[in-house]
């Protein structure tokens, strides 16, 4: 088990592997999961602001979202997936979990990702044949550097080959998003790109998936239920994440999980972030790309 770890006395439900090293493609995070018997029917998997990319090699893992359409093994779920996504299924499974930056995202798995709009689909849906081949040499592998190193050089070779690329634009709209926690208004990117709003929301929209207002509400909400995760008050998580007050908080919570600010800070799903993605994370601002026509 690489970094990242097994720790048995935890309460964790998975065993979890980091890569060792940084990968070639920007944007893309990876964690492998082993499954430790003891997955809940029912399982909440979060929300989180990237297109998620589950890679199941071993044993079962179907899910369910919020309309009631099920998925078994390998799957994509769009920006946010569909605000409540549950595991109905969890045997003896191993997967390699991909987070993709929205911006990101097009280039790897194609422009038409950006559609998906928080749904799930099985990810031969989207890749074809290819899904099932990298799952079977993932599965042939023994290690999780092995299995690591074999998607990294995946992701760069579809990257190369892609005839979609990142706006610029967008991509640093998308970072200031990110780095203001959700709290940037959506006014000041557009003048800052010399931009109207809603060319901003269209250019947005096409290449993210989500609206610029609604990918900020998703970031501002990751990072909230985070601080609720840690033992943050209620009161100082809400004004420190930039709500009005502690209904905003609470209605967002209800509206991404369909829990409370009180019950969220159980779910397992959320306990492993730190360990697997090193949550929390901020980019540093950058200067916006030079104005377009």
């Amino acid at each position: 088990m690489l970094p990242g770890g097994s720790e048995r006395g935890d309460g964790l439900l998975w065993d979890i592997a980091c890569p060792t090293r940084p990968g070639r493609v920007p944007g893309v995070t990876m964690a492998g999961f082993g499954d430790r018997g003891i997955t809940p029917p029912g399982l909440r998997l979060i929300p989180h602001p990237a297109v998620t990319v589950v890679l199941v090699f071993g044993g079962t893992l179907a899910v369910e979202d919020a309309l009631g359409r099920q998925r078994q093994g390998s799957f994509v779920a769009g920006l946010g997936f569909g605000e409540v996504l549950r595991a109905l299924r969890a045997e003896d499974f191993e997967c390699l979990q991909i987070r993709l930056s929205p911006v990101i995202a097009p280039v790897v798995l194609g422009a038409a990702v950006a559609d998906l709009d928080g749904a799930v689909v099985a990810l031969d849906s989207v890749l074809g044949r290819e899904a099932a081949r990298l799952a079977e040499q993932l599965g042939d592998l023994s290690s999780w550097e092995d299995r690591f190193a074999l998607t990294d050089a995946w992701l760069a070779r579809r990257c190369a080959a892609s005839a979609s690329r990142v706006a610029p634009e967008v991509a640093w709209a998308w970072r200031e998003v990110v780095a203001s926690r959700g709290t940037v208004r959506i006014e000041r990117l557009a003048a800052e790109l010399g931009w109207s709003r809603k060319r901003l929301w269209s250019r947005f929209h096409s290449r993210v998936g989500l609206p610029p207002k609604r990918a900020a509400r998703l970031v501002r909400f990751d990072h909230a239920v985070h601080g609720l995760v840690a033992g943050g008050d209620v009161a100082a998580v809400a004004a420190d994440g930039g709500y009005t007050d502690q209904s905003h908080l609470h209605r967002d919570v209800v509206a991404f999980t369909g829990l409370t600010p009180a019950t969220v800070v159980d779910e397992p799903f959320l306990a492993v972030d730190d360990i697997a993605w090193g949550w929390p994370g901020r980019l540093p601002p950058v200067r916006p790309p030079v104005r377009r026509g």
